[in-house]
């Protein structure tokens, strides 16, 4: 296993996945995650709601429970102390076209400079040792929730905000962006909660 270049912001990490090899037709899970790296939990929780959120990455069905199961082993093997995550094969093997995933990450660009332009290391306490785990379980959390979100409008967005944020508040160490992420968390289980009962 490869030691991918750690990204620091959100333009860092979209750029890691155009470097993935161009010459397949295909985009798989596991080229995904060798591009981002297997060793931190932040990248992998900011791809998967990036990914969530997505024009036509995101809209394919299925995907968002597809990303749940992604965060849900990463997350759990980061709370029993593993280094780096391991995925069954078949989730590996999962794919797209290169030609969706190459109209997708435009998308993501263009916000991504400016997304940058606000964060900064605040609080860096929330993005220890105890912070990371603190986010695991709340990344666990929506995960659990994602596959029923499919079926009630909007709900799903939500969710990938809020694992955009909480990925994205570990990558730029910004404490204030995971309590961000935190509250939209629970926002969105209350909308969720609303919509079922």
């Amino acid at each position: 296993m490869s030691d991918a270049p750690q990204a620091s912001n959100l333009t860092e990490l979209i750029e890691l996945l155009e470097h993935i090899e161009r010459h397949n037709p295909k985009i798989s899970v596991d080229d995904v995650l060798e591009a981002v790296g297997r060793r931190s939990f932040g990248p992998v929780l900011l791809l998967t709601g990036l990914i969530t959120l997505a024009p036509l990455i995101g809209d394919i069905p299925g995907m968002p429970t597809l990303m749940a199961l992604l965060v849900l082993l990463s997350a759990g093997q980061l709370l029993v102390g593993r280094q780096y995550f391991w995925l069954p094969g078949w989730l590996l093997k999962r794919n797209i076209s290169r030609k969706i995933f190459d109209k997708a990450l435009p998308y993501m660009k263009k916000p991504a400079g400016w997304v940058d332009k606000l964060l900064r290391v605040r609080l860096p306490w929330l993005t220890g040792y105890w912070g990371i785990r603190l986010t695991a379980l709340a990344g666990i959390a929506i995960a659990l929730a994602m596959p029923p979100m499919e079926f009630i409008p909007f709900s799903a967005n939500g969710a990938g905000l809020a694992l955009s944020l909480l990925g994205l508040g570990l990558v730029a160490r910004d404490g204030l962006v995971l309590l961000v992420g935190f509250t939209l968390t629970v926002a969105t289980f209350g909308i969720v909660g609303v919509s079922l009962f």
